[in-house]
């Protein structure tokens, strides 16, 4: 049974937005509102004339029909229950309508071949559904809202009020409900997806020559919260990379020019003829669209090769990439210098990264100059200091230890722990630190603070969406790794606020904060980042 609670969000008034697509109802007032508004006017002339006025009473007179009660006058000189009996307004509307919907994307079909995509109990929903219903110009709509049903009944229920001048200028106000009787049937796309799979027009690859995935885990979650991939009819990993297939190369395109948007990317297009018929000269074609990813990622360790390095005023040459967005942002840690590379730029001068995060060794800090003084270098605060340091690795086995210059003076204090690139004992195949002569390499180059033994065990409130993806790992091995570099990825979200906007979650219902200590550490609160999701998240579950 229907249950009886409405949906008061998508109740629609007589506003701009109804009135775009709805009929204007008779705004003609009752002949009592009339002659009293009269009334009163004429008392309020009178009064500031000076004169005096009588008042008048407004008797009344007993309805016409059977029924024989004492009304207020009217033009019909009935009750409503008689008029009601006597005019029906709705006569002519349809009260069954059936509506075709897609049982694989959950589109609605608008005659003659448009398919609408609206969520359920969502206003889109119910704008479509009036416009399905005829002879709707007939009278006038006063409001209109979605009657809740259970999902598995297969029907969707709106209530009109509706208001129509009947006999000698009465206005008469009645209610109806109109029900929609859900039919499945698989639209265009969908039935070719089922009669076979790899029928696809586009498709684009995403590649990035790098040894792991946080990229693309990152990319994954600004694709989902942007919407780009909804039109894409299959998506599969692969091992450098993703693959999008969709059914219409203009939908490739509007995603390749997604990508160009958010990520350093060069691309490049191919076309492949599959059939084609002489006769009717109707062709047949298949895009594939290769989009590279630049190489660097945020915490690399880069020597700018020459020419570059002179085009940016002679930056570097060591510099560290602290954020990539369509463009590098690149700071030089010594002389805490920053500029930003386009993709132009880079892709006409490419680059390798010196080292990697992979290569990231923990550092034990044993003293800090306390005489740094702090300097905002962009959006970041930073601060040059000399610090003592040793290897995570090395400390309580030798003496070794090292004396470095470091930008992370506004956070390191001594007994911390670090994380940087260990530049005395690495071993590099990039060939740009040659081409500087007279370079003199640091022994170390820290990159951030290390939070590691505070957040044991600590749980987190959030959790990450996914995209619908095809994964086929080749052994153990290869989907340990996965999610190990998952795991890592979620840590720096937790560091990384900057990143945490762009991307969507959920919450966790059942989370419990922490009592552990750590107070100190750079964390993601729920309320400030991910509020938001808690207003929605009832919406979320109902059409789940």
């Amino acid at each position: 049974m229907p249950c009886s609670r409405t949906i008061t969000k998508s109740v629609f008034s007589t506003s701009a937005t109804a009135r775009s697509f709805l009929p204007s109802f008779n705004r003609e007032q009752t002949w009592e509102a009339r002659t009293t508004t009269k009334v009163l006017q004429l008392s309020a002339m009178a009064g500031e004339a000076g004169m005096s006025t009588v008042p008048q009473m407004i008797g009344s007179v007993l309805c016409c029909k059977c029924c024989s009660i004492s009304i207020a006058p009217n033009t019909a000189n009935m009750c409503v229950t008689c008029l009601q009996s006597e005019v029906d307004i709705t006569e002519g509307l349809q009260k069954h309508v059936i509506i075709i919907q897609c049982p694989e994307c959950d589109r609605y079909l608008q005659p003659q071949r448009t398919w609408v995509k609206a969520q359920l109990e969502s206003k889109a929903l119910l704008i479509f559904c009036l416009r399905r219903l005829k002879n709707l110009n007939q009278v006038g709509l006063v409001s209109a809202e979605l009657i809740r049903t259970e999902p598995h009944s297969r029907m969707i229920k709106v209530r009109l009020k509706l208001q129509k001048e009947v006999l000698n200028g009465a206005i008469l106000k009645q209610s109806h409900v109109v029900e929609y009787v859900l039919q499945e049937h698989m639209c265009e796309s969908c039935l070719s997806m089922q009669t076979n799979p790899d029928l696809w027009v586009a498709a684009v690859q995403l590649r990035q020559n790098v040894s792991h995935w946080h990229t693309f885990f990152y990319l994954e979650q600004v694709i989902l919260k942007q919407g780009a991939a909804a039109t894409a009819i299959r998506i599969k990993q692969m091992d450098q990379g993703i693959d999008f297939f969709f059914s219409n190369p203009s939908h490739g395109v509007k995603f390749v020019d997604f990508i160009h948007k958010v990520a350093p990317v060069r691309s490049r297009n191919d076309t492949q003829l599959v059939s084609h018929d002489p006769k009717s000269i109707n062709y047949c074609f298949r895009n594939t669209f290769l989009v590279e990813i630049c190489p660097i990622c945020r915490e690399d360790l880069i020597c700018l090769p020459p020419r570059v390095a002179a085009s940016l005023g002679n930056l570097g040459p060591l510099v560290i990439c602290t954020k990539v967005t369509n463009n590098l942002v690149l700071l030089d840690p010594v002389t805490l210098r920053i500029c930003s590379l386009n993709a132009d730029q880079y892709w006409t001068v490419p680059f390798e990264p010196l080292l990697t995060r992979r290569q990231l060794v923990e550092y034990i800090v044993l003293d800090v100059e306390t005489d740094s003084s702090k300097a905002k270098v962009g959006d970041c605060m930073h601060a040059l200091t000399d610090a003592l340091v040793a290897r995570v690795s090395d400390y309580g086995k030798n003496d070794t230890t090292f004396q470095i210059r470091t930008h992370l003076g506004h956070l390191l204090k001594a007994g911390d722990y670090a994380l940087g690139y260990d530049l005395y004992e690495a071993n590099s195949k990039n060939g740009e630190v040659e081409k500087h002569k007279g370079l003199v390499l640091p022994y170390a180059i820290l990159i951030k603070k290390s939070y590691e033994e505070k957040k044991c065990g600590k749980p987190r409130f959030w959790k990450l969406n996914a995209l619908d993806m095809e994964v086929d790992y080749k052994d153990i091995a290869q989907q340990e790794k996965m999610i190990s570099e998952y795991e890592q990825f979620l840590k720096d979200l937790e560091e990384n606020i900057d990143m945490s906007f762009k991307i969507s979650t959920h919450l966790i219902r059942e989370y419990r904060p922490s009592m552990a200590n750590g107070d100190d550490l750079p964390s993601v609160s729920a309320e400030d980042v991910f509020g938001y999701i808690s207003s929605n998240e009832d919406d979320d579950s109902d059409r789940a």
